[in-house]
């Protein structure tokens, strides 16, 4: 892993989370973007020829490495971690950083451990029982100036998982003010 991904994803880590209603969004771009209720995967897809994405971790956490925010949005259990880069068009845009209690891959119609280079989102969103809670923002204090990052819950038939992403400088929401 790159030292700058390891540096963002510590500023990930860091974000002092808030609910959207409490939050000043730079642009109401970046607060379409953040409050996106789909897959944003989907999202950036719409904004590029090839989106890609960086593998860069994934692997089972035991429970005792979950932060206490963590557990109370999931469960104090065992999880997979998942870190991955998604580029649009060789770009790096979003950073993104899922937590997927054991709990959450049984019974499932794919086997999200073993999702690689796809984007989880497309995956997500593809089933018949999906839906995002607990959205919440905040700012990344990252080596390049702040970023935005957003946090929510994503259900998939009835069971949770945690997807962190931060916007990198290069996203759509801050390049693009309208689509082209």
């Amino acid at each position: 892993m790159n030292q700058l991904i390891a540096l963002y994803l510590s500023a990930l880590r860091q974000v002092r989370w808030q609910d959207p209603a409490d939050f000043i969004f730079p642009s109401l771009i970046a607060e379409q973007w953040a409050k996106e209720q789909g897959s944003l995967s989907r999202l950036l897809k719409s904004y590029c020829q090839d989106l890609t994405v960086d593998l860069v971790h994934n692997k089972t956490v035991k429970a005792e490495k979950l932060n206490p925010q963590e557990i109370d949005l999931l469960a104090y259990e065992s999880c997979l971690l998942r870190k991955v880069v998604l580029k649009g068009d060789g770009e790096a845009w979003v950073l993104g950083r899922t937590l997927i209690p054991q709990s959450s891959m049984q019974d499932q119609q794919h086997d999200l451990s073993q999702q690689g280079d796809i984007p989880l989102g497309l995956t997500v969103f593809s089933t018949d029982n999906v839906k995002r809670d607990a959205l919440q923002v905040g700012w990344a204090e990252t080596p390049d100036g702040k970023m935005l990052a957003r946090r929510s819950r994503l259900w998939m038939n009835h069971k949770p998982m945690l997807v962190a992403e931060l916007f990198l400088p290069t996203a759509p929401m801050y390049t693009k003010g309208e689509h082209e």
